[in-house]
């Protein structure tokens, strides 16, 4: 198990502490609140959640108290108060989260919008060699640049006129961090477009775009301009899943966020996801999730209430 830990910088813990304390008054729900500036949303949770599949869009994700382990494949991410999660493809990995009704999870997430990040990277041009690995998820510390920047935007938030004037040019502020950060080459490389891992993510775009269509290893690794040997190889290197699992994994969450939204049965569920056998289905859903599809969707909405 490789583990993903960075150690906080020096008053990362009075920014997170702080932060929690200008994000409370704005959360009206467990899960995830909408806050009044698009595409930055609150998080809140006040119980352990055991470690359970998830599909997190690409996003950024600071946490201002509780803290949450994500598992994806044989890394284990950890993201603790005064941390960041860089998430730049939508991978389903697993997470268990740790908050209690004393001190709940709490934190903020900003959705990473691809025209924003392409004007930004074109317009910052190239840093100087970075020499990190590209990884798709990682965890970082906040440096004293993007503490001030998550705070003004917080900050931002309890204004509506500030949200209004200010609130793109305080995410702006926030990305531009990032891409300063040691998980900057990661987001440069889904705007620059070259090399191994570029092709990836064009292959993973299509996936998610069409998950109910049939693939084989073949015609992916065409797509990407591989060999099917140098694509599966790189494919497990990002994803830490094969090509088969990948898909399985998205076809399945993306069954569960049907299933919850209880306009489809579970046949229907089964089927808009890309299944010909509602018991394949079941059982791979059940091995997936720990409870069969209607089970499972009970067990959600009373959770929510």
């Amino acid at each position: 198990m490789l583990n993903d830990v960075s150690n906080p910088i020096p008053h990362a813990a009075d920014t997170a502490g702080e932060l929690a304390e200008c994000i409370t008054p704005l959360i009206t729900q467990q899960g995830m609140t909408a806050s009044a500036l698009s595409g930055v949303s609150l998080l809140s949770l006040d119980r352990h959640q055991p470690r359970t599949p998830l599909l997190y869009q690409p996003s950024l994700i600071f946490i201002a108290q509780g803290r949450k382990i994500g598992y994806l494949g044989d890394r284990e991410i950890h993201y603790d108060p005064g941390q960041y999660l860089v998430q730049t493809l939508p991978l389903p990995f697993e997470c268990e989260t740790y908050g209690s009704p004393e001190a709940p999870l709490l934190g903020v997430s900003i959705q990473l919008e691809p025209a924003l990040l392409s004007e930004m990277v074109t317009t910052m041009g190239e840093p100087p060699d970075q020499q990190q690995a590209t990884l798709p998820m990682a965890s970082v510390a906040m440096d004293p640049g993007m503490q001030a920047a998550v705070l003004r935007l917080a900050r931002a938030l309890h204004s509506p006129a500030e949200c209004t004037t200010m609130g793109r040019a305080r995410i702006r502020d926030v990305v531009f961090e990032a891409l300063k950060g040691e998980q900057g080459p990661a987001l440069r490389a889904l705007v620059r477009g070259q090399g191994h891992y570029a092709r990836i993510v064009q292959v993973l775009s299509s996936l998610h775009r069409d998950f109910a269509d049939d693939y084989s290893v073949e015609q992916l690794a065409r797509q990407a301009s591989m060999s099917p040997s140098t694509f599966h190889q790189h494919f497990k290197q990002i994803t830490r899943a094969s090509p088969a699992q990948y898909i399985k994994q998205l076809r399945l969450i993306k069954a569960q966020q049907l299933l919850l939204q209880d306009d489809h049965n579970v046949s229907q569920a089964a089927q808009t996801v890309g299944y010909r056998s509602v018991s394949q289905f079941s059982r791979d859903y059940k091995r997936y999730f720990g409870d069969a599809p209607l089970q499972h969707r009970r067990q959600e909405h009373a959770l929510r209430r």
